[in-house]
């Protein structure tokens, strides 16, 4: 780990620090300076940052850079449930307790090591040699539908679905306590929490905006069967956001109430169910499904009948 320092001179006063970091740092591009930023790797008289921050003459900015893991990806043969593969894109049903790409402390047993195995060099490479093919992610402890690409085109017509919000995700959740309305919508921005930095954080002072849209399956006595549509996708959205409204979801070790497991639960019940978007060489419309994985239909069973209201 190395630490730049980068000092803002006169003519360079009300420029944002994302930009300003990728014009004064050698191979860091403004994607690259946001995910730092976003990270907790830039700080700014010793405080975090946020990457739409104009900076001012004088001030000083620390940037740490990790140094890049030197071991080399390992193809891992490790079963994987594929619900829809073809020349361009592989979707599956990833099992909860599975890292998406390798990260600190799980260099192996990936997502990735797994696609590794399948489709050998068959992955596109914009996302960096430690994601290959993986176009967006969902948590270590959520289960459910994940895409991948095969190549870089189909990558970017996926990314751009991604950003125009045309790729619609569709998870379900049990959430603690009553939801009031039958459907709703929570639209508040999401940003890292100001100090632990491994969380996000929901409110109307940080930047990046943040939709999620609900509707209720079942109601039991003291929780929330839900349906949730994902009209951005911020880390652990989701969750935050269920959190900010007063209904964490349940089994959450980190946003919601308990800290130790749940009705018997290792993780949140939260689960990936559905992927529409469209095929990024043929145009056709893409509908995806699978079904709820045990762990969720039991933690169903455990909370007795349904209540109506």
């Amino acid at each position: 780990m190395k630490v730049n320092r980068i000092t803002v001179i006169a003519q360079e006063s009300g420029e944002r620090i994302d930009a300003l970091l990728a014009r004064k740092m050698d191979g860091v591009s403004r994607s690259a300076a946001q995910r730092l930023i976003d990270s907790g790797l830039v700080t700014g008289n010793g405080a975090p940052i946020r990457k739409n921050y104009k900076v001012r003459a004088g001030e000083l900015f620390d940037v740490i850079i990790r140094e890049p893991d030197e071991a080399p990806l390992a193809a891992q043969d490790i079963p994987l449930d594929i619900v829809y593969e073809d020349g361009d894109i592989v979707v599956v049903n990833k099992p909860r307790g599975m890292v998406v790409h390798p990260a600190p402390g799980h260099a192996d047993g990936t997502l990735v090591n797994a696609l590794m195995h399948h489709c050998g060099e068959n992955l596109s490479k914009i996302g960096g040699e430690r994601r290959p093919g993986i176009v967006h992610r969902i948590d270590r402890d959520t289960s459910g539908l994940i895409i991948a690409a095969k190549n870089d085109s189909a990558h970017i017509a996926l990314s751009k679905q991604l950003s125009d919000h045309s790729l619609s995700r569709i998870y379900e959740a049990i959430v603690l306590g009553h939801v009031r309305n039958d459907a709703g919508t929570v639209d508040m921005p999401i940003g890292r929490h100001p100090t632990n930095r491994k969380k996000m954080a929901a409110g109307p002072e940080y930047a990046r905006r943040a939709v999620t849209h609900y509707e209720v399956i079942a109601r039991y006595n003291g929780y929330t069967h839900l349906r949730c549509r994902l009209e951005t996708g911020r880390t652990h959205q989701i969750r935050v956001h269920m959190a900010y409204i007063g209904h964490p979801v349940l089994g959450d070790p980190v946003y919601g109430y308990a800290k130790k497991p749940e009705k018997g639960l290792a993780g949140q019940c939260l689960h990936a169910r559905e992927l529409t978007f469209i095929h990024p060489r043929t145009g056709a419309l893409i509908q995806l499904s699978c079904d709820l994985p045990a762990y969720f239909t039991e933690a169903l069973s455990r909370l007795g009948p349904p209540v109506n209201g």
